[in-house]
């Protein structure tokens, strides 16, 4: 069995388009730090023009 983790992390607007509100790879060590594992980072199309308004980084951990 594995238990999951779901990370929001936010996208804000620039005049060159859009950039994470904090760094994806840090947050990704981190949680590799702890024993987690990066199964998928996804971006949901929900802003206009169908452009993502945040990241979403999936994590599993295997439950003993």
């Amino acid at each position: 069995m594995y238990e999951y983790k779901f990370v929001k992390v936010d996208l804000k607007s620039t005049w060159k388009g859009t950039k994470p509100e904090e760094d994806y790879h840090t947050v990704i060590k981190q949680h590799g730090a702890e024993g987690w594992r990066l199964v998928q980072i996804f971006a949901p199309a929900i802003a206009g023009y169908g452009a993502a308004e945040f990241y979403e980084i999936i994590f599993e951990k295997k439950i003993d």
